[in-house]
């Protein structure tokens, strides 16, 4: 087995070898929970639960540790408590729950860890000290600030220059600034913000510096793969590594990151009236299944586009995959074809096409029917333990199946006394109710098709 992966910060795609044999460890940038997640979050979750079940495949699911944070101190939380007039551990507690129903009902695993932010201060305070003793950081009016150009390969992973970040970009700037680009790792609280006791006095600890203190004390100095959206590449992704590197630390060998989403092949914004959380979708009626049928259609590296197209065509092969599976009880090993797509960095897209090869060429002891169940549940497109009570299966009349089993019984028993033109009348009926049907000898399989009428049913005689 060879798994290829393609590497931004080499910006080529590798060989993946483990740091340790036989294991893989990752870490994934969460969530900020101050609000639902919308379809442009999900996408970075339902790509690295595709990896993260590859490991998990390739090396067993004792083997892999994967660790995704939750950002639940941050000043939208902040900002959101004071419009609201709630707690901010109600507001994390309410939207962490509502992140993992949604990214559950789109078959995203839970990670092996799922760390919070507020329970790694001591942490972060220790590695910001750290670095002030280096030298690559300092204290100016309560803050603490990392210094940029202490570190010569800032840049490195954006392919960027430190002069032309400064030149290119809005910076913020502050008085307690020694440079335009150094960023904040603490600052200062009121008392009516979440604040800790620090050397610094008591304060908060900025974005960046979290993500560098939980890989570090969950997976150590040098870990595998580092995952996340592009929009995180700079600047968070870029401090990240700036922050580790200068506290001594390894950090990740491989970085990963999955492109935007569009909406009908625009920015997604609320302004265009085109923004909408996974939780608006599944409310609407729209299968998590199909959600992330679609994500998966589209390689993780190239932008995707969400379209009302793509979700219908999304359901419509579902809906018909689905039948067909429903019709075996047990599931072999997910197609090879599938696997081998996978290990070429992610390949979705030809994963899916090798499903479409493996439903046209059903065979007839249910082999091929067995991988593609296989194969859906390994991408994470439904779960092995209630896959017939999909809502894309379970609307499905079960008068409906007995009706056309005992048609095709009676076409058999024809064909058996050599009443031929009965039996074909019987085939053709079906037919023309939308019914596909593949026969070999004395066994059948069949499928309701996109025109199925089941009234027509009852015609047939």
């Amino acid at each position: 087995m060879t798994i290829k992966l393609y590497n931004t910060k080499t910006r080529s795609k590798e060989v993946f070898v483990p740091i340790a044999e036989g294991t893989a460890r990752m870490y994934v940038c969460g969530p900020t929970v101050y609000d639902r997640a919308h379809i442009g979050n999900a996408r970075a979750v339902v790509v690295f639960d595709m990896l993260y079940r590859l490991l998990r495949h390739e090396f067993g699911k004792d083997n892999v540790r994967y660790v995704r944070n939750f950002t639940d101190v941050d000043d939208k939380i902040n900002a959101r408590a004071a419009e609201t007039g709630r707690a901010i551990s109600d507001i994390t507690e309410e939207t962490i729950g509502w992140f993992l129903d949604d990214m559950g009902a789109l078959g995203a695993l839970e990670p092996t860890d799922a760390p919070r932010a507020t329970n790694y201060i001591a942490q972060m305070v220790s590695m910001i000290k750290e670095l002030i003793a280096k030298g690559h950081a300092y204290e100016a009016e309560g803050h603490v600030l990392f210094k940029v150009r202490s570190y010569a390969d800032y840049g490195k992973l954006s392919g960027r220059s430190v002069d032309d970040m400064i030149a290119g970009a809005r910076v913020e700037v502050a008085p307690y600034k020694e440079d335009p680009m150094d960023f904040v790792m603490w600052k200062p609280s009121s008392d009516d913000l979440p604040g800790w006791e620090s050397p610094w006095g008591r304060g908060r600890p900025g974005w960046h510096i979290e993500c560098s203190a939980m890989a570090f004390d969950l997976l150590g100095d040098r870990f595998d793969i580092h995952g996340g959206g592009n929009d995180l590449t700079f600047p968070h992704h870029e401090n990240e590594i700036a922050q580790s590197k200068c506290a001594g630390h390894d950090f990740a060998n491989v970085w990963m990151h999955n492109e935007m989403l569009q909406v009908e092949g625009k920015k997604m914004s609320k302004s265009l009236g085109n923004f909408f959380t996974v939780r608006d979708l599944l409310d609407q009626g729209v299968a998590g299944e199909v959600i992330r049928f679609v994500m998966l259609s589209t390689h993780y590296r190239k932008p995707m586009d969400w379209t009302q197209k793509k979700r219908d065509e999304a359901e419509k092969t579902l809906r018909k995959w689905f039948h067909m599976c429903v019709q075996v009880s047990t599931a072999e090993n997910p197609g090879e074809g599938v696997v081998e797509a996978l290990r070429d960095d992610l390949n979705t897209p030809k994963a899916i096409s090798e499903m479409h090869g493996l439903a046209r060429g059903i065979d007839w002891d249910g082999k091929d029917i067995a991988k593609l169940r296989a194969s859906l549940i390994f991408l994470g497109i439904y779960r092995e333990e209630d896959f017939a009570s999909s809502d894309l299966v379970s609307n499905r009349d079960e008068r409906v199946d007995a009706k056309i089993k005992d048609l095709m019984s009676q076409r058999f028993q024809l064909r058996e006394v050599k009443a031929y033109e009965s039996a074909d009348k019987i085939r053709s009926g079906l037919i023309a109710a939308g019914v596909e049907i593949r026969e070999e000898k004395d066994s059948y399989s069949y499928n309701l098709g996109p025109s199925f009428d089941a009234s027509k049913l009852k015609e047939i005689k």
